[in-house]
């Protein structure tokens, strides 16, 4: 093969969406033949290769065989070596006649599948030859999914998730649970909201392990309290009752004998359930915290003691059922001087969803007490209907490079699900991709190619369309003309109310410009944004197609609904006829919103969603009325 050639086609490795550490050339091609033989002595690698063998025959007619007769010839032959320098590590040597891939542990071996089962996509049936060595930025590169603010997905999709998570070469999941689990000494807990139970948990676990990632449990403990508080029986456990509206508050008193001894028979049931040894007490927005039952307290010792002595409670749970403490470090970092008085067995979650949040820089902080991290970007997925899209790439970055230049243990990628989790699986799988990058090999990650990436490999499409539509819909934030942290004003102008009977604090429709506002509507009701969606997709990546066209009809509505609101609110006339369109569009969301749930989650809160979609309907067809 000339350099020429060699330099065009190994050039196609810079769209592998996780970027490998080191190429090495060594000329010629590598043909897979017709007969294909895949060999490991491992059974623990049987998953990976069933993978290729699967993909071998789909993309290529190519029948393969797996074998663990070591001493036949083999197209491809899986080994392990000691001398590699990281667990996750393996090196991958493609020559002419053969593929030979060493690793140190089963993970590693499984890894080095993914990467040949993207080169495969790549490439066809001749890939360069060449060595492969590579190995991850971060030993923990995990995945934090809500499922707690509306949405408590299928366990099908939560597994069709994992494996997903795992090809992107993600080692950890953590799902966030403030009551939806089915807890038997305390029923009532979950009661309403499609719970999981302890066998679905279980089963879940089962399937990370095929696909080596951990399943680590994760429970709100002390903030974020507010869904159990609210219920009778717990209302007395509240720290201030009342506090933004809710019966019980929204964080536990610490003071109060029962706080702890609630936490303590929730772990009793739930953390044995887990086989890994880290277990994530949340512990983060303890917002009345000092200001009602533990105000004297507070006033005598300081906010920062008062939450000290019960994370310290927390913490001799987590020691009686032998798991280190993992907890998020807002408040940590909110009282900087609890840093040298926390124990040094645990593990600090540093987040923060900006891209130039404060937080990021203070991972420093952190480091140099000698307590080990993660750092915690997000999907900035959650408020929006189509993800704020730059944000959560600069956020990622910056939070991966800070992590990388403290030694952070690893990258943890939240994806949240704020007021009903109306934002849409398919919109984070872009976000999740992206974070799986940077945590594996972030130095080679390659921003102006990487959605074209995400398209090609993950939604098999190779012209620009597809790329150009989720670019278009993760700006939308942008291009209505005005911004807030942490939201879309199109997620809150979807259903803001038409005439206010109070002034809220502000106005998402008045904040955004008439012109953004024309402009996100044409781009985004375009017939001709998204590709069709082919029939050959796997049906996970075809929901999220639906999802994402979904958003698109979401966002597109939006804004022509706010411009529809600002006309009234300057008393200028809107048309009989445009309001029954809006209210005919929105139905239409609403019905599709209805069924992208059912076909993913458990029936949980969608009624809550409806509802509000069928009250802003309602309005909008009064308004068509008059």
């Amino acid at each position: 093969m000339s350099a020429q050639m060699q330099n065009n086609t190994l050039s196609r490795f810079d769209q592998l969406l996780i970027p490998v550490q080191k190429v090495t050339r060594l000329g010629r091609v590598f043909r897979w033949p017709l007969r294909t033989v895949l060999t490991s002595e491992q059974i623990a690698d049987s998953t990976g290769l069933k993978q290729l063998h699967s993909d071998l025959q789909k993309q290529l007619k190519i029948k393969s065989r797996i074998t663990s007769n070591t001493c036949e010839w083999a197209t491809l032959r899986i080994s392990r070596i000691r001398n590699l320098k990281h667990p996750d590590a393996y090196r991958m040597t493609i020559t002419q006649e053969r593929i030979e891939i060493v690793a140190v542990t089963n993970a590693g071996a499984y890894y080095a599948i993914q990467t040949l089962r993207d080169l495969l996509t790549l490439y066809g049936r001749q890939i360069p030859a060449c060595r492969i060595d590579d190995w991850p930025d971060f030993q923990r590169r995990g995945v934090y999914h809500d499922c707690s603010r509306g949405k408590v997905p299928k366990l099908e999709t939560l597994k069709q998730l994992v494996e997903r998570l795992a090809h992107w070469k993600i080692n950890e999941l953590q799902l966030y649970i403030e009551n939806v689990f089915t807890f038997t000494r305390h029923p009532v807990i979950g009661k309403g909201y499609s719970p999981f139970n302890a066998n679905e948990i279980i089963a879940l676990q089962e399937h990370c392990k095929k696909h080596h990632v951990r399943l680590v449990g994760s429970l709100a403990s002390f903030g974020h309290m507010e869904k159990i508080l609210s219920l009778p029986d717990y209302q007395h456990l509240g720290e201030m009752p009342g506090f933004r509206g809710f019966p019980g508050g929204t964080t536990l008193c610490p003071g109060d004998p029962g706080s702890i001894k609630l936490v303590r028979e929730l772990y009793e049931e739930f953390v044995p359930l887990f086989e890994a040894t880290d277990f994530n007490v949340c512990c983060d927005e303890t917002w009345e915290l000092g200001k009602g039952r533990s105000r004297k307290r507070a006033n005598k010792y300081g906010v920062g003691k008062v939450y000290l002595d019960f994370l310290l409670k927390i913490h001799r749970l987590c020691e009686k059922h032998g798991r280190r403490m993992n907890l998020w470090a807002d408040i940590v970092l909110k009282h900087p001087e609890l840093i040298g008085q926390l124990p040094r067995d645990i593990v600090l979650l540093n987040w923060e969803y900006e891209s130039d949040g404060a937080n990021i820089r203070r991972t420093k902080e952190i480091a140099d007490a000698g307590i080990d991290f993660m750092v915690c970007p997000g999907t900035s997925s959650w408020l929006t209907h189509g993800s704020r899209l730059p944000n959560a790439m600069s956020n990622i970055r910056a939070f991966a490079r800070q992590g990388k230049r403290h030694h952070a243990q690893g990258l943890l990628n939240t994806d949240w699900g704020d007021n009903g989790h109306r934002n849409l699986l398919g919109i984070s799988l872009h976000g999740f991709a992206y974070g799986a990058a940077q945590a594996w090999s972030g130095h080679a990650v390659n921003d102006d190619a990487f959605t074209e990436n995400f398209c090609r490999l993950s939604f098999g499409q190779t012209n620009h369309k597809l790329a150009k539509a989720i670019a278009l819909l993760g700006s939308a934030y942008l291009t209505c003309g005005a911004a807030k942290p942490n939201r879309s004003l199109l997620f809150e102008g979807m259903f803001e109310p038409i005439i206010h009977s109070n002034p809220p604090a502000y106005s998402a429709i008045d904040m955004m410009t008439h012109d953004g506002l024309a402009k996100a509507a044409k781009e985004l009701s375009s017939s001709n944004l998204f590709p069709a969606i082919s029939g050959k997709l796997p049906e996970f990546e075809q929901i999220a197609m639906e999802e994402l066209k979904l958003a698109a009809g979401m966002d597109a509505l939006a804004a022509e609904r706010a411009i529809a609101v600002k006309s009234i609110r300057q008393n200028r006339r809107v048309t009989t006829g445009c309001w029954g369109k809006l209210a005919e569009k929105l139905g239409y969301c609403s019905d599709e919103f209805g069924r992208l749930w059912r076909k993913r989650n458990k029936p949980s809160r969608l009624r809550d969603n409806l509802r509000l979609f069928s009250k802003t309907q309602q309005q909008m067809l009064r308004f068509a009325d008059k």
